[in-house]
């Protein structure tokens, strides 16, 4: 017959040593020092413990972040993500405020000063056309991210949404949507530039962010559809199925969000080159036109004086590869927080 289970003594009878001999609800007796028997009294009087707190006041445990929380927690510690932010937000501000650091009209052009160098209140000297070349790489980069942004959201989106269907229900539209992509991928991308945009004589940018939305597609395509399949045979999106959820549902709430990262990854990466590819078919004169205000104009309109006047190619080129290059290492720094295999 087991013994009796002895009251728990109140802290006054302890000995000397500070010592006590409690009881463990189980017919044996543990050794406790003063402070353990204080903390093993509460917790008798408390109740069972329930594990740490993790609520937002509590020292206990904190709660596992999610994927985009550890991709923010992972890229503000990353140099390189800081470098080129700073940039990007750099040219961010002087496209949409560029008269914050250039007061001048890149349309004013004075013939007499063609081609000089550096002067006073012009850093960067004078074009052929007697343009301040300041003036116009500031106001340039409006025209350079404006192209880069909206090609790459148009992009993202009709090839997002095509691909991604494409993953979910398979069948026929997957192999209908596959042989077009596969179309779209034989056309070579200045080439087609080349021949879509020579019959074009508007000189907006929209004619060229139509043009990039039209061939760039199908690589976001691929990648979203991809990144779907893999998604969808998840564990938790065949409970959602189970439990009756509709395809909608499924999409938006399970798979979406789980599926969207290797998309925005692309899509940085492929920013940087929709800037580039402007820049080169206005080189070629089937991108955008005089009078408006680009990067790729004055390369073209620089590139015969080189010898005579380089400072009219330097500047213009090394604003073009400054923002390719931020945008890359932008994408990278996105690559590397959002990949699980690269940690």
């Amino acid at each position: 017959m087991p013994e009796p289970i002895e009251p728990f003594e109140p802290l006054e009878s302890y000995g000397q040593e500070g010592r006590a001999v409690a009881s463990t609800g189980a017919g044996g007796a543990a050794d406790f020092g003063t402070a353990e028997a204080e903390t093993l009294e509460k917790s008798l009087e408390n109740g069972p413990d329930t594990g740490p707190d993790t609520g937002p006041d509590a020292g206990g445990e904190k709660k596992p972040r999610s994927l985009w929380s550890d991709a923010w927690h992972d890229l503000r510690r990353n140099p390189v993500f800081i470098i080129s932010g700073l940039i990007i937000l750099f040219l961010v501000v002087i496209s949409i405020w560029p008269s914050l650091i250039a007061s001048g009209d890149p349309l004013d052009c004075d013939l007499s000063k063609a081609q000089e160098g550096s002067q006073p209140g012009h850093p960067f000297g004078f074009n052929g056309q007697g343009c301040d070349v300041y003036t116009r790489v500031v106001y340039g980069a409006r025209t350079s991210v404006t192209v880069g942004v909206c090609a790459t959201l148009g992009v993202a989106l009709l090839g997002g949404v095509l691909g991604g269907l494409a993953g979910f229900f398979g069948g026929a539209w997957d192999g209908f949507l596959s042989r077009i992509t596969d179309v779209f991928f034989a056309i070579p991308v200045v080439l087609g530039g080349l021949v879509l945009l020579s019959v074009v004589t508007s000189s907006t940018v929209w004619p060229v962010i139509g043009f990039m939305v039209l061939l760039g597609w199908p690589q976001l395509s691929r990648i979203a559809r991809g990144s779907v399949i893999t998604a969808k045979q998840n564990d938790y999106v065949q409970a959602a199925r189970a439990l009756g959820a509709s395809n909608s549902r499924m999409m938006l709430r399970h798979i979406a969000p789980n599926a969207i990262a290797p998309v925005i990854v692309v899509a940085t990466i492929a920013l940087g080159t929709y800037i580039a590819l402007e820049a080169t078919l206005s080189y070629l004169g089937v991108g955008l036109k005089p009078p408006t205000v680009s990067w790729g104009i004055d390369i073209s309109s620089a590139s015969q004086y080189i010898r005579n006047a380089p400072h009219m190619l330097l500047w213009p080129a090394g604003a073009l590869a400054v923002t390719v290059l931020a945008f890359i290492m932008l994408g990278d720094a996105v690559r590397d927080a959002l990949d699980p295999k690269l940690r």
